[in-house]
């Protein structure tokens, strides 16, 4: 990460916290004004091979490890040069280059991952309204959200997709089967589904599905706040949506469990809504070049007692705010230890439509810890069993509620 990248980063993050007195004031009334940050797409045309060398000279320009991962990054431009014709021979070529990093956070996009990746940072998506996950080959829908097509039509959770548009999925994976049931909005998909060993046909329209990032509720005086990604353009003011539902309790419980990461300003912001002052991450970038990102004055902070939820899919953004809590002290982590991606990634619009999501810093801690691969460990450790599984228990959450009565019981002698 050179200092072009670190003065782009913090321009983003910069952004955030200085229209946070506006999003106080929004948190305050309880309107909710979204932004619309995306990456933009690069619609040039160019060569498969002249793309290849591209990739190629972006990588060896801005990944964050100068030596390449002990190899001459240039054999890789020797090994390809004139034999990469087709749109194929692009994918094998640079994924076998990016292989040789041994690194599993950079990737190259096709223009179908790309637009994916601008639709989930846009926190929409076109299409019904269901989750769906792979059992033993056979696509079943998780969940229906509430208020879609899917719904309306009432789709319901452990219904199996046999076929989409009368192409049967058994065996295709989630992605290409997500694929299919997405179109154009207004459009009809219809789905063949199994339900009771009953072949039943639903043909439903397409349309614009928002995704909430943020849930919130309130048990008697501790307030639930679950940040399920922080991918969203939307996530801050959701979660500060989710403040103002929870203000009139005494405590708060975040749910960072199962959550993968994403946009690091998301997390340095919400982070800022507890932590008022000193550093909140420290972002190390090529040949050692290092930021301190710390937190800006606002006219709102977030006072009560705090428990985090982590687990071992608790990653990225996820670790950049937990670890903040903390290192500060400002909050007791309940579960288990996070997953351990202590590494930066900057998307990089490519020709064709196509993108980079490419490895360009590392982060630290506000300590100055380093967590890749290692994790952030809970301060209460609970893991959850087969017979919590069975009995549908989340000891987890029990026991971070059981903290939190302690805390507040503690706090009102």
């Amino acid at each position: 990460m050179n200092k072009k990248h670190i003065i782009i980063a913090l321009i983003l993050i910069a952004a955030l916290l200085i229209f946070n007195n506006i999003l106080h004031d929004i948190y305050i009334k309880m309107v909710s004004t979204p932004t619309n940050i995306q990456t933009s797409t690069n619609t040039e045309e160019i060569s498969s091979q002249k793309l290849f060398d591209k990739t190629w000279k972006i990588i060896k320009k801005s990944y964050y490890d100068t030596d390449m991962n002990h190899q001459d990054w240039y054999r890789w431009k020797t090994h390809y040069q004139g034999k990469i014709k087709t749109e194929e021979d692009l994918y094998v070529a640079v994924n076998t280059m990016l292989a040789s990093l041994n690194d599993p956070y950079s990737k190259f996009m096709s223009k179908k991952e790309f637009e994916d990746l601008n639709s989930s940072i846009a926190s929409k998506i076109t299409g019904i309204g269901v989750n769906i996950y792979s059992n033993a080959g056979k696509i079943t829908v998780l969940n229906v959200i509430e208020g879609t097509p899917a719904n309306t039509a009432n789709i319901k959770n452990g219904d199996i997709i046999y076929a989409v548009n009368k192409k049967e999925v058994s065996g295709m994976t989630i992605a290409d089967v997500a694929g299919l049931v997405r179109g154009p909005e207004n459009s009809m998909v219809e789905l063949t589904i199994l339900r009771d060993d009953k072949k039943i046909i639903k043909n439903i329209k397409r349309k614009e599905i928002k995704i909430k990032t943020v849930k919130s509720s309130v048990e008697k005086n501790i307030g639930y706040i679950q940040i399920m990604s922080f991918i969203g353009s939307t996530t801050s003011n959701e979660f500060l949506e989710a403040l103002e539902k929870t203000k009139k309790t005494d405590g708060l419980i975040i749910d960072l469990r199962g959550n993968p990461g994403g946009l690091l300003p998301n997390a340095v912001f919400i982070a800022n809504l507890f932590i008022p002052e000193g550093k909140i991450v420290s972002v190390v970038g090529r040949n050692g070049y290092k930021q301190d990102l710390s937190a800006q004055k606002t006219n709102f902070t977030v006072n009560k007692p705090l428990v985090v939820l982590i687990d071992n899919s608790s990653a990225s953004a996820s670790e950049i705010l937990s670890g903040a809590l903390k290192d500060y002290k400002k909050a007791k982590l309940v579960g288990t230890t996070t997953y351990g991606k202590g590494m930066v990634q900057e998307v990089i619009a490519l020709p064709n439509e196509t993108g980079l999501n490419l490895t360009i810093a590392k982060y630290l801690t506000p300590n100055g810890t380093d967590i890749n691969k290692k994790g952030i460990a809970p301060d209460v450790k609970v893991e959850l069993t087969l017979d919590d599984l069975k009995k549908n228990r989340d000891a987890q959450l029990l026991m971070a509620k059981k903290m939190m009565n302690d805390i507040l019981k503690t706090n009102a002698k």
